[in-house]
């Protein structure tokens, strides 16, 4: 059985051969952008199976694994959009524990993940090392804000339709109504300032319509 729709498996293997043609010797560095419910975990994960079909070291890490503590998340209160974008990342610890030393290479280990959301507390750190080239793949929120905006070598943009993304919410957030609101401002506003401040869209290497998954599409610049 094959693991993707034909046209899925057709844009996530020209994806993965444009990256390893470019940058397939040494350590190269892919951000999965998008907003929260574009879908860049899922995305970043099927990205790197391809990319390990054509038989590449690949490595994967999630924003999400570098949160703050919840008290310096919530400086600005819960409901902040600002704070959600502002406090929401440790990005120091990102660059110093995974995207630093993997792109050093050699004998340096990296850390794939070093807070616990749910648990509001650090993880024990697992060290991992790998060959001379590999690619690490990372995917979430903010990627291309400007602390870090310069540790990729290749960006990918998942682009949803504000009604698809409205759906998705829906869907996400049934089993808690009662927050709701909440998050849907705090996430929401949190975008528009990402938007304003950064400009991800014009600044990814490819842009990719993930309204439906299974069937994602390449955008060019003459269709976005």
């Amino acid at each position: 059985m094959t693991r993707w729709q034909p046209q899925k498996k057709d844009v996530l293997a020209a994806l993965a051969d444009e990256i390893l043609h470019n940058y397939g010797r040494g350590r190269t560095t892919v951000a999965v952008d998008g907003i929260d419910v574009a879908g860049t975990s899922e995305f970043a994960d099927d990205l790197a199976h391809a990319m390990r079909l054509a038989g590449h070291t690949v490595f994967r890490a999630s924003i999400d694994g570098f949160y703050r503590p919840r008290a310096e998340r919530y400086l600005l209160g819960r409901e902040s959009p600002e704070g959600f974008y502002r406090h929401s990342f440790d990005y120091a610890t990102f660059k110093r524990v995974l995207v630093e030393p993997f792109r050093m290479g050699g004998s340096a280990g990296f850390v794939p993940a070093a807070f616990d959301v749910q648990r509001d507390a650090q993880i024990e750190p697992t060290w991992l090392t790998g060959p001379a080239d590999a690619v690490l793949i990372v995917d979430g929120l903010f990627l291309n804000r400007p602390e870090i905006r310069g540790l990729w070598n290749y960006s990918v943009w998942l682009d949803v339709s504000d009604r698809e993304a409205e759906a998705r919410r829906e869907a996400r957030d049934l089993a808690a109504r009662d927050s709701r609101l909440e998050r849907g401002l705090r996430y929401s506003g949190a975008q528009e300032l990402y938007a304003a401040e950064s400009t991800p869209r014009t600044r990814a290497t490819a842009i990719v319509d993930n309204d439906d998954p299974e069937h994602p599409r390449r955008r060019f610049a003459d269709s976005c």
